[in-house]
């Protein structure tokens, strides 16, 4: 991608402190935008997932990147928290020109394989509020400044297509499909609302995602990652943060963003749309091969997904 694209250009990675978050923060930055990366975790405290990545790490890497990185720390679901963060951002900067909604942190929360009423209801709708609450506040809040200027872009991360969403997704259980389902159709209202105003609001999803949780997960490293796959075959069709980071800059970055409005959009597709690849020079994307597992074919050679 060219370098510089997205000079002057103003972002906000809510939900920027590892993952998809780290990455998309990271990519935008490597094409000039100042992003503000927000989170709970800090180097002075952690969140309730305990882990040790922080938001300043990742507003470092945005800077090493090329851009201007700016962590606060932010709580989504507190409404007075992100009031005040849209009102620095107008302050220090007067526009908002991404905005992506990437909230999670709830891991610890879901339970596979468990049907509704066997899993925790408190852990289930904490879930709810952490991973869609928190979507809509942000957007309640940002959306006035990111529609302040024409070309506004608002990106729901989420897990899955609509197309592959539109089956109940059972092994993952009731909370974490409505949730998932949730950010795709926070997705299509956004795009309706405001795209008459010259804004732009679509769904992205990672395909199998390599984060810093996942790789601990599965007892291996960057280094070693294809070990996973002895473990689960779809891993050897994973991707890195920075494929997914690169599709939201890619968009981000596109003239004719607004083809893209109200669309659920795979990083796989999109690398191979806009031309980019992962950190390895591949481009995977494990969701037709999931689809061929799940249908009981044989999906064949894991390195045609890339």
């Amino acid at each position: 991608m060219t370098t510089n694209t997205l000079a002057g250009k103003v972002a906000l990675v809510a939900g920027g402190t590892r993952g998809a978050g780290r990455g998309i923060a990271t990519e935008l930055g490597a094409l000039g935008a100042t992003v503000y990366v927000t989170g709970r975790t800090t180097r002075a405290g952690r969140s309730e997932m305990d882990r040790p990545e922080t938001i300043e790490e990742t507003a470092e890497r945005v800077t090493a990147a090329g851009g201007e990185g700016i962590p606060v720390k932010v709580d989504h679901l507190d409404p007075a928290q992100v009031e005040a963060l849209v009102k620095r951002i107008d302050t220090e900067q007067g526009r908002l020109d991404v905005q992506v909604n990437d909230v999670w942190g709830s891991d610890h929360l879901f339970e596979f394989g468990k049907r509704m009423w066997e899993q925790n209801l408190d852990n289930g709708l904490r879930l709810l509020r952490l991973a869609v609450d928190t979507h809509v506040i942000t957007s309640h809040f940002a959306l006035p400044l990111l529609t302040r200027n024409p070309g506004g872009l608002v990106v729901e991360i989420t897990d899955g297509t609509a197309d592959f969403n539109a089956t109940y997704r059972a092994e993952c259980g009731a909370f974490y499909d409505v949730a998932k389902w949730s950010v795709l159709r926070l997705a299509t209202a956004q795009a309706h609302e405001i795209g008459p105003l010259g804004g732009t609001a679509v769904a992205v999803t990672p395909g199998f995602l390599r984060s810093e949780a996942m790789l601990e997960n599965f007892g291996v490293t960057e280094q070693n990652w294809r070990d996973g796959a002895k473990k689960e075959p779809s891993f050897a069709v994973s991707e890195t943060p920075t494929l997914v980071g690169r599709a939201v800059a890619s968009i981000a970055a596109d003239p004719d963003k607004a083809r893209w409005n109200g669309q659920s959009l795979e990083s796989g597709f999109l690398a191979r749309e806009y031309g980019f690849t992962d950190s390895d020079g591949s481009q995977p994307n494990v969701w037709p091969f999931i689809r061929k597992m799940i249908a009981g074919e044989d999906p064949g050679d894991p390195e045609d997904y890339r």
